[in-house]
């Protein structure tokens, strides 16, 4: 932990290693955008005009909120300006791509873009780091919570993915909104509103019975998913004084198809080293990442990254540690002590 680097000094010495070209935008990624926006449309209208047995719906619901997903993994690389420069295409096409989660793009370039990733796994900056011991404990119902025992606390934990994307969009946007010049918060709301309404509006189109299947199903697993990354991208991570992406983020390791269809989401501190680049060009950058610093670089497979989050608590304790404040269990953090392979605690000292 003494010895930080900002992403700037590792981008550095990337950078010389890395071909021509690689910061340019590349549009083409724009055809597997196209593809689930077709697939969308085709499940929405399908389950919308055909009045089959409910449940028959099921398997369109999971084809949807798979293509929920994965436009808002193209969203996020549209958003970083990636595959389009142009300013006003950019958000059009991400606002498209995010509209399924309900997140503007004006919201999520100053959420994710801005305060993320300029401070990521900052105790107080970073609007996406899991809080302190200390934070938590100022409200008595967290203090409640944090005595049930670990394995229900991590149950509920991984039951509420279905919903935190969403649930944590909305947050965003009541915290942000007033950070946005009175000019442009009408806009900011509007990139709100709109998606909601248009799938409110859905709703008394078809009734209940069809929107379930036709856009909360979807929602849920879409949460789920995109969850899925994010939780394990910094949650297993210490906090850090300085954004340093080798220490505060993990890339996970999925199947090469996945990896395709969900445009390299998987390659995270990758992704926090250059998100201006590409992630099509993102295994490149892990090979150099990994031939310059092997011991710094965190890697792990999706599986058990998950794993480890189900067995490990949220709260911080000192920055570096884990805290099960039930019990008084510490563990470690990636680079502190936590071994995916054999999680164990220790008490804490008096």
């Amino acid at each position: 932990m003494e010895d930080l680097h900002s992403y700037g000094w590792y981008a550095k010495r990337v950078a010389k290693y890395m071909p021509k070209g690689v910061f340019k935008p590349v549009p083409k990624r724009l055809w597997g955008g196209l593809a689930y926006l077709a697939i969308v449309i085709a499940g929405v209208l399908s389950i919308s005009l055909f009045d089959w047995y409910p449940f028959l719906y099921l398997p369109i619901s999971l084809i949807l909120g798979a293509s929920f997903a994965g436009m808002g993994f193209l969203g996020h690389e549209i958003l970083h300006g990636t595959v389009v420069k142009k300013a006003w295409i950019r958000d059009l096409l991400g606002a498209i791509a995010f509209w399924p989660l309900s997140t503007g793009p004006k919201l999520w370039r100053k959420w994710h873009n801005l305060n993320h990733h300029i401070h990521t796994q900052h105790e107080e900056n970073d609007p996406d780091s899991w809080p302190t011991l200390e934070r938590l404990s100022r409200s008595k119902m967290i203090r409640w919570i944090y005595k049930l025992p670990l394995f229900i606390r991590a149950f509920f934990a991984f039951a509420s993915l279905t919903i935190q994307f969403t649930a944590h969009s909305l947050k965003m946007f009541f915290a942000y909104i007033k950070d946005f010049k009175p000019k442009k918060q009408p806009e900011v709301w509007l990139q709100m509103i709109l998606p909601w309404a248009s799938w409110l509006g859905l709703l008394l189109l078809i009734g209940w019975e069809k929107w379930i299947f036709a856009f909360f199903i979807p929602l849920l697993i879409a949460n789920l998913i995109v969850m899925g990354y994010i939780s394990t991208n910094h949650r297993l991570n210490p906090l850090v004084p300085v954004n340093d992406p080798l220490a505060n983020s993990l890339s996970v390791t999925v199947p090469k198809w996945v990896d395709y269809i969900h445009f390299n989401f998987s390659y995270h501190t990758e992704h926090h080293l250059f998100p201006g680049m590409s992630s099509k060009h993102y295994p490149l950058v892990k090979h150099h990442i990994k031939r310059l610093w092997p011991d710094r670089y965190h890697e792990m497979a999706m599986g058990k990254a998950l794993v480890a989050l189900w067995k490990t608590p949220r709260p911080y304790f000192d920055n570096r540690e884990l805290i099960d404040p039930s019990r008084g269990n510490l563990y470690g953090s990636l680079g502190n002590g936590l071994n995916p392979e054999q999680i164990k605690a220790k008490k804490m000292d008096k």
